[in-house]
């Protein structure tokens, strides 16, 4: 057992010494670093509240990233959209010129040809591509959903058959869809598999090939067949609208999330430096007051009696 030979005021005065310089590592840690809590120990009762906090950001910032892809991903099916719909417009006016009595075999053969170009555009689209991934191939995004077939009544083949159940995530634990098949959105079918009224492709195609074959009655029935499948692009298009109102509303939810969680973070852990750098000169003032003071305290000895 090691014993303590120090007088009580020498115990006393390391005490208090310690204590200052204690006070002055403190502040001066908190002057470098910006940061008044650095180690567990500085404020063990706040550790697991901005642990919390540091976990919350990540998740927000995770959030933020995921919604600012799927923003990108969504305008660009939009932009996609408003290509198809500008292609069935303009089907549906070499429709009407084509379903006139004055016109010819030649003359249809020709309006045939464009509609035949639309038809690719509209494959064109269903395989758009963002980020590397093909928007519409729902959970399969690696690869295409339609490539061109004019052998197929509806012109096109069908590569794969994929659903997509990919979410968005609100904070709240919410979560909604913002992304359509090329099926859903070109290919409508019925529940046997069979073309839809507004099937995209089967509307186009069967405009082309009415055209082709000079089939008066076939051109009307395809007019009619375009009107459907531009009234679906549009509803298409008002879900990639509603999505991406979603999308912003969220981004700006994230947003102002992200300013309350840094805020509190920065008032459990950031310094304030006024006070730091006060309590660091009033340290060192304490503490070449406490040296000095013990400088001049008389030295006495048993010698010194025994003179």
């Amino acid at each position: 057992m090691i014993q303590n030979n120090l007088d009580p005021s020498a115990q006393e005065f390391l005490v208090n010494l310690t204590r200052i310089q204690t006070g002055i590592r403190r502040a001066t840690d908190q002057i470098s670093s910006g940061l008044k809590v650095n180690t567990p120990s500085d404020a063990p009762d706040q550790i697991s509240e901005i642990l919390q906090l540091y976990v919350d950001m990540g998740r927000n910032a995770q959030l933020q990233s995921n919604l600012a892809r799927m923003q990108s991903e969504v305008g660009t099916a939009e932009t996609a959209l408003d290509t198809a719909i500008r292609a069935v417009d303009r089907a549906r006016t070499l429709a009407s010129l084509g379903v006139g009595t004055l016109q010819t075999a030649e003359t249809r053969l020709i309006l045939a040809g464009e509609v035949q170009s639309l038809l690719e555009q509209l494959v064109s689209a269903s395989l758009t591509v963002s980020v590397g991934r093909y928007i519409f191939s729902g959970d399969e995004d690696q690869a295409p959903a339609y490539e061109i077939n004019l052998l197929e009544p509806n012109g096109v083949n069908r590569l794969l058959t994929s659903t997509s159940t990919r979410q968005i995530q609100h904070p709240s634990g919410v979560s909604f869809t913002a992304q359509k098949t090329a099926q859903d959105i070109f290919d409508a079918r019925n529940a046997d598999d069979t073309y839809a009224t507004d099937n995209v492709f089967a509307a186009v195609n069967g405009l082309r090939v009415a055209l082709e074959t000079n089939d008066q009655p076939g051109i009307e029935a395809a007019l009619s067949a375009l009107r459907g499948a531009g009234d679906h692009l549009n509803i298409e298009l008002g879900f990639y609208g509603a999505a991406q109102n979603k999308i912003a509303e969220d981004t700006n939810f994230l947003s102002k999330l992200d300013v309350r969680l840094k805020t509190e973070l920065s008032n459990r852990r950031d310094a304030d430096l006024t006070a730091a750098i006060l309590e660091l000169e009033r340290g060192k003032v304490h503490e070449q007051a406490a040296l000095t003071a013990r400088a001049q305290l008389p030295r006495t000895t048993l010698f010194d009696f025994l003179r």
